[in-house]
């Protein structure tokens, strides 16, 4: 059997900010939002959890190896989430429960109802930290008119929540191509594509309205960008169990599928050095 990849060791520099925020609050390190964490980092919310692998069970170990006892109870709502993950990417969409997720996460359904509402909240909390959604938004924000750094940033962020432990966003994406008339597939869709409109999918018309790219609808747009590199890294796991079939480093993958979408799409666009291997 192939051996699974060991996650990344969490950076000391973030175990310093989850010690500095729990002294300031005289607190256990474990009872120190995320979110405090993060400011304490000076990153986002999102930033952290991508570089902590997408849980906060890597950094209470780290803390713990660094001698100190993180001590205290998550809140319902993260062990939740991460109850919920697992699940999810184990199991698929189907096996997400309240039930199953309140033994997972040592809690009882009625906290989860007072944590979530319901499922279908909880379903779409366990997708927005598994997702790219916030990431990429953040990207789209801070854009300041240079289109081919801002294609590239949001490659690397659909690239890592594609290939992060536990595979949250991988498994979705199978449940709507699978089944998308699921109610739970529905939940997902009609609240994340009208954000990926109003985010990407603005940024996207405003780059055709200014004569920088093609002036396309911007689902296919959308589409032409995400679709090749997503196709790649769905297939990628099973390919790389295929004796003599290579497969490139990730970060040249990205750069591959952004230059494809950029000569495609880009008006005027400069002439570049080719992107390094």
């Amino acid at each position: 059997m192939p051996q699974q990849q060991r996650p990344a060791p969490v950076p000391a520099d973030l175990v310093d900010a989850a010690l500095r925020a729990a002294r300031a609050r005289s607190v256990a390190v474990g009872d120190v939002p995320l979110q405090a964490v993060a400011q304490e980092a000076g990153i986002s919310r999102s930033t952290l959890l991508r570089r902590l692998g997408g849980g906060r069970q890597a950094l209470d170990e780290a803390v713990r190896a660094a001698g100190v006892d993180p001590g205290g109870q998550r809140p319902v709502r993260d062990r939740a989430i991460e109850a919920g993950a697992r699940l999810i990417s184990e199991n698929g969409l189907a096996a997400l429960s309240l039930e199953r997720v309140a033994a997972a996460a040592a809690c009882s359904v009625h906290s989860l109802y007072a944590a979530f509402g319901g499922r279908d909240e909880m379903l779409l909390a366990i997708f927005e930290r598994h997702s790219p959604l916030v990431d990429i938004e953040a990207v789209v924000a801070a854009h300041s008119g240079d289109l081919e750094t801002t294609v590239r940033k949001i490659y690397v962020s659909l690239a890592a929540a594609l290939t992060h432990e536990p595979r949250v966003f991988p498994a979705v994406l199978a449940e709507i191509l699978a089944r998308p008339h699921d109610a739970s597939v529905q939940v997902l869709v009609r609240r994340v594509l009208p954000r990926l409109f109003q985010g990407v999918g603005k940024w996207l018309s405003d780059e055709a309205a200014a004569g920088r790219i093609l002036d396309l609808p911007p689902l296919l747009l959308l589409q032409q960008m995400t679709s090749p590199l997503a196709l790649h890294l769905l297939l990628r796991p099973a390919g790389e169990q295929v004796p003599g079939v290579p497969y490139p480093p990730i970060e040249e993958v990205c750069d591959t599928f952004a230059d494809a979408f950029l000569r495609a799409v880009a008006l005027n666009r400069g002439a570049r050095p080719a992107a390094s291997g």
